[in-house]
Order: structure tokens, then sequence, then C-alpha cells
């Protein structure tokens, strides 16, 4: 009779264990958002006309590491680090890593139903200089276009600014760099 319980207690702090792990995977894979809700996108040009697309449902990451981004958009990106590199990206719908997560806006600010500027703004959440490459895609435009991007330093967020109308943004090259 003694054996039966001491292998009934074992399957107990087994099925415990197991239940405790499996319910913490499923809510960290609740917490994933690999892709955007369809939405319409509405993006003043000047005082009359406005661009409008239907954007589907769609990755944010096109590829590994490569994000797209449109205005109107806020993403918060748990990252993986391995060694002295970002190892791996996600889309989350909240917060609950703030110390790898990297916070990405993307607005329009407009006066007058008029574009003033589009505005990036990124959160570094590291003790180390977050860098990344950028190209637009821009109202009447036909392909993707390079654009320059200020570093962002350890713990502190940047603004990026254009008069552009820019339509999407693609952020690619994911590194920690020098001050």
């Amino acid at each position: 009779m003694k054996k039966l319980v001491i292998i009934n207690h074992r399957m107990k702090n087994f099925l415990f264990l197991f239940s405790v792990l499996f319910l913490g995977l499923i809510s960290s894979a609740q917490n994933d958002k690999s892709n955007r809700d369809a939405f319409k996108l509405e993006i003043a040009i000047d005082s009359i006309n406005f661009y409008e697309q239907n954007v589907e449902r769609s990755p944010y990451f096109v590829k590994e590491k490569v994000l797209q981004i449109y205005p109107s958009e806020t993403l918060l990106i748990e990252t993986e680090i391995k060694g002295d590199s970002i190892y791996s990206m996600k889309v989350v719908k909240e917060n609950i890593n703030p110390e790898k997560t990297i916070i990405i806006d993307f607005q329009q600010e407009v006066k007058n139903k008029q574009n003033e500027r589009m505005i990036l703004s990124v959160t570094n959440p590291f003790n180390k200089t977050l860098r990344y490459e950028a190209l637009m895609f821009v109202n009447g435009g036909s392909d993707w276009t390079p654009t320059s991007i200020i570093p962002v330093r350890p713990k502190l967020k940047t603004f990026e600014m254009w008069n552009d109308v820019i339509l999407s943004m693609v952020l690619v090259e994911w590194r920690f760099g020098e001050n």
C-alpha cells in the first residue's frame, strides 16, 4: 500500500509540474502576434487628396528579422539575444518582457488635412546601442528607397521624421553597435 501511495504522490507532482510548464508555454504563445489584422490605411497627401489602401492580414516579419510597418501601427518586438547579437524577433500583444522588447511606433502627423510629417519612434530597452537600416515606400514612388537612421542609444528612444508621405517602411539589419 505504501508503494502505491509513493507512486501516486510522484505522479501528482509530475502532473503538477507538467501542467505548470504547459500553461507557461501556452500563455507565452498566446502573447505572440505573427500577423497584423486587416485594416484600412488612410494617409493624408494634401488638403484635397489622400491615399487609401486595404491592408490584408499579413505577417509583420516578411522574412527573418525583416519588419514591415505601416503608418498608424505601434509594435512590440520581443527579441532573443544570443551572445552579443539579436538572434530572433517576434511581435507580441503585450510587453511582458520589457527588458528585451523594442517598441516601434510609426505615425503620420496631419494639420489641416495635410501631411506635416511622418514620424518613426524606436525605443531601445537594451544596455547597448541599437542599430538598424530602413527602406521606405513613398507616395508616387515605384520602388523601396533607403533612408538614413540614427542609432538608438541604450535605454533611450529616437524619433525619425520625414516630410515625404511614406506608405510603408521596412526595417532590417538589426544589430548592436558602438555608441
